[in-house]
């Protein structure tokens, strides 16, 4: 199951670029996370990007 950050992200009207920029994460990062070629990363990375986004981990990376 893909994660759901391409809709939050979409959903506060960013780019993958500035979502990277805010999470301070890689945009390739964002990339691999989105399209499901990246499906394992850190517990500090899934932390940021949840912030970034306002939600919980548990909104965006958990079924």
């Amino acid at each position: 199951m893909p994660f759901k950050i391409k809709e939050a992200r979409k959903e506060k009207g960013f780019t993958q670029g500035e979502l990277a920029k805010r999470a301070n994460v890689s945009r390739a990062t964002i990339i691999g996370l989105e399209n499901g070629s990246i499906t394992v990363t850190t517990t500090e990375t899934l932390t940021k990007i949840a912030g970034a986004l306002d939600k919980k981990v548990s909104d965006i990376f958990l079924a």
